[in-house]
């Protein structure tokens, strides 16, 4: 039964719980970690790591993307991103990086109020389909209905519509909202969609037809959004409330299946092993690997929140770096804060907890613990 707690006498409330709220319980055998699969596919495409990246301009360029595609994950290019909007965007990448901090939300503004070539989108989707890697692109809700033939015709094989909080029933009266239904339905290649964080959300969200649903708002250690909205939702019960929804949708629909990716707050190693085991088949990364020698932010990491041209709900942070994204997600690590090697230590999380594969991890026994600082 749900918990509710009094907030005072004329609202109450659920307690919900962070990542860093729960532990993992191991089971009565243990394995070797060489023996455990980390493998994860969504529709007809497989990936030997669980890892979606965030498609963050600070994370994710062309050349990136092909690397991480090569490493096992899939790391989808914002196309509302420097990389549609200016033939050459390194050196302003070097600009954003160089930013007094004082300057740097007025700066990203300006940098980013520069339009979008549509020509560039098709470029940018060809140069990453070229290196032979699954292509994914993301673009926002309000976005997706003036550019998605251009997205299709280049072809993509991977489709991202992620906002902050997208719903399946968004009201407008100012202009014809995106029908997510409709727009799926006509589409021939999968569409993975969020941010939500409710089971209702998500539910209808599985029913317009989607191949996977974000869960969270996104940014992560990035975003403000909690400061500058209040809406905030502890991910640990969110993920949980998702995946709930995934096992009705599922009986529901006669047996579709739709993907859960946590998105947002994956800083460590030992967070994504918690999502997984609250019901994520894969994780959104974005600060981890913002720390990559290769990464277009030079050590520093900001998303789309950060720019919004009336409401930024993001901040630019610095990270430095630490090593390559191979060490990053494959080892070795030269660290013990679990921000290095993260696809090792999952592997090692779960064959101390006696799983041998994602799906299987996702019965691992939890408790709520107190945070350890």
């Amino acid at each position: 039964m749900t918990q509710q707690v009094e907030i005072g006498r004329g609202k109450t409330g659920r307690r919900a719980y962070a990542l860093d709220e729960i532990g993992l319980v191991p089971s009565r055998r243990t394995r070797d970690p060489e023996e455990v699969s980390i493998a994860w596919q969504i529709d007809a495409y497989r990936f030997e790591l669980p890892v979606v990246v965030a498609p963050m301009d600070s994370v994710v360029s062309p050349a990136t993307a092909i690397e991480i595609g090569r490493l096992g994950g899939l790391a989808p290019l914002d196309l509302e991103g420097l990389w549609t909007r200016y033939e050459e965007p390194l050196p302003l990448l070097e600009e954003c990086a160089a930013l007094d901090q004082a300057a740097a939300t007025k700066r990203l503004q300006e940098i980013y109020a520069a339009p979008i070539k549509e020509e560039l989108i098709g470029r940018r989707i060809e140069e990453i389909r070229a290196s032979g890697v699954t292509t994914a692109v993301r673009l926002s809700p309000q976005r997706t209905v003036q550019y998605h033939k251009t997205v299709i015709d280049a072809g993509v094989d991977i489709f991202v519509i992620r906002g902050t909080t997208v719903s399946a029933e968004h009201v407008s009266g100012r202009a014809e909202p995106l029908n997510l239904k409709q727009f799926i339905y006509e589409l021939d290649v999968p569409v993975i969609v969020g941010g939500c964080a409710t089971y209702t959300a998500a539910l209808h969200l599985m029913r317009t037809g989607a191949a996977g649903v974000l869960v969270g708002f996104g940014g992560g250690a990035s975003h403000t959004t909690r400061n500058v909205l209040g809406v905030a939702v502890p991910m640990a019960t969110a993920i949980s409330d998702v995946a709930a929804a995934r096992r009705d949708y599922m009986d529901e629909s006669g047996g579709r299946y739709v993907h859960v990716i946590a998105d947002g707050g994956m800083g460590t190693s030992g967070d994504i092993a918690k999502a997984i085991a609250c019901g994520a088949d894969a994780v959104m990364v974005g600060s981890p690997l913002a720390r990559a020698a290769e990464a277009p932010g030079h050590g520093f990491h900001w998303g789309s929140e950060a720019h919004h041209p009336d409401l930024p709900r993001g901040r630019r942070v610095a990270f430095g770096t630490v090593g390559t994204l191979e060490q990053i997600l494959h080892g070795p690590s030269s660290v013990a804060d679990g921000s290095m090697n993260l696809m090792g230590a999952l592997k090692r999380t779960m064959a101390s907890t006696g799983y041998s594969d994602i799906k299987e991890f996702q019965r691992v026994e939890v408790v709520v613990a107190p945070i350890q600082r």
